[in-house]
């Protein structure tokens, strides 16, 4: 090949890599399991206005991400791993996956078929860390959201106190990701006030909602706002933690 040729195509070959070596590399495409109780779930239409959180927090992200909404209610840590609704979620997960586990609602009650005890809580809250972490997925502890109940003198009062405790201490030891959503949402709770605050919960008017013909005050469950602003608190702290999930948001303008 004469010499001018071989220079040419030596300058099409930097040309080429330097090219596409600048090129940003398409992200991986993974999905968000999200696994907990009625506070996160998806709703049938018949529950509406109540919305779990898990609904509006699916849209936050990129084309890279799909989330998966597991969550069910009425489940605690127990009851969703023998239903046999956490080992398949394992089968599927593949590195890179994110794992959010919210759950204390149904386990710290004794009255209910679900109430765990603490040192049940925990091992349980350990199987789903470990179970992720084997599929070299990332999981993300998550306390249990705040119910609305202000004492007298209008202040917050925490109804997971031990719970909310307990998933602190299983993220401290086993070194993963922990969005303290209790403690947040009992800020944000606070800050609304007593009666502001019923915005975020299924609060509805008689004759308001064919659903609730005689109306509802549920302190525990979400409107649709209240559901977009956890979602939103959830977000931030993603955001916080400097997780690489965080890169996926979908930023103002996209």
């Amino acid at each position: 090949m004469p010499t001018h040729l071989r220079s040419v195509v030596l300058l099409n070959c930097l040309f080429f890599f330097s090219f596409f070596s600048f090129m940003p590399l398409e992200k991986k495409k993974i999905k968000v399991y999200l696994i907990g109780d009625s506070t996160m779930a998806n709703k049938q239409v018949k529950a509406y206005p109540e919305t779990g959180w898990g609904m509006p927090f699916t849209v936050f992200f990129d084309s890279t991400v799909v989330v998966d909404n597991r969550a069910q209610n009425g489940r605690s840590t127990r009851s969703f791993m023998a239903e046999n609704r956490w080992q398949p979620v394992v089968d599927q997960l593949q590195e890179g996956d994110y794992v959010l586990v919210q759950f204390g609602h149904n386990d710290e009650v004794p009255t209910k078929t679900t109430y765990t005890k603490p040192e049940e809580f925990t091992a349980n809250l350990v199987k789903y860390v470990s179970d992720t972490k084997s599929k070299k997925a990332i999981p993300v502890l998550i306390t249990p959201v705040a119910r609305r109940k202000f004492n007298a003198g209008g202040h917050i009062t925490g109804t997971h106190d031990e719970y909310s405790a307990l998933v602190r201490k299983v993220a401290q030891e086993q070194g993963v990701a922990l969005i303290d959503l209790d403690k947040i949402s009992q800020e944000l709770l606070q800050k609304m006030g007593p009666e502001n605050s019923k915005l975020l919960f299924n609060y509805v008017e008689p004759g308001e909602h064919p659903n609730y013909p005689q109306g509802r005050q549920d302190d525990t469950h979400f409107s649709e706002f209240g559901a977009r602003r956890m979602a939103e608190l959830v977000l931030a702290q993603i955001k916080a933690l400097h997780l690489e999930l965080a890169e996926r948001i979908v930023k103002p303008g996209m």
